[in-house]
């Protein structure tokens, strides 16, 4: 056999043996830390950080869990920027009424990543949270990211959008439809 083609089936080989890696599923998720945000166009599905985030990370479980944000609307939403949630008044003016101290990380707000809102106090959060559309860089280092959306983001892309002359304000707002802890739901 010629040198040319030894080193081809060699390489052969070795792409084969490393194909199999490569081509397997992605981990499974940490179901504890797996958000379900079903939507009426589907699906949601958020990873959260317990690591960069952990207080707001288990606040959002806990109100999860307790069935908080299920039936509430995207109540401000700003197309080319993010989709906001998490308030029982549906104005952006309510919350859970237990503010959090901010976790700030170097994670960047990219599309998908899903962040605590809050008011100036940079210890303001509580219940609200939004979901960015695209990268917001300027958000960096000033609002907690606790989590990304690691499938479904096509669904949060169709909530309704908000009006451009009042601030993403939504006057026939999507709701959640229910929002659940993937831990907390059968296979």
């Amino acid at each position: 056999m010629n040198k040319p083609l030894q080193t081809l089936l060699l390489f052969i080989g070795l792409l084969a043996a490393l194909l199999p890696q490569s081509l397997s599923a992605a981990p499974a998720l940490d179901r504890e830390n797996t958000i379900y945000l079903d939507l009426p166009a589907g699906r949601v599905v958020i990873q959260l950080l317990p690591n960069i985030a952990p207080r707001h990370v288990a606040r959002i479980k806990e109100l999860t869990r307790k069935g908080f944000y299920n039936g509430l609307s995207f109540h401000r939403v700003i197309p080319g920027f993010m989709a906001q949630t998490g308030d029982p008044q549906g104005d952006g003016s309510g919350g859970s009424g237990q503010q959090l101290k901010a976790e700030f990380s170097r994670e960047p707000h990219i599309r998908g990543t899903v962040a605590m809102a809050r008011a100036s106090d940079p210890d303001s959060g509580d219940s609200q949270f939004f979901i960015c559309f695209a990268p917001a860089q300027f958000l960096n280092g000033k609002y907690t990211v606790w989590g990304h959306v690691v499938s479904g983001m096509e669904f949060v892309d169709n909530v309704t959008p908000g009006s451009e002359y009042n601030n993403g304000a939504v006057a026939n707002p999507t709701r959640i439809v229910r929002m659940r802890v993937a831990a907390d739901v059968k296979p």
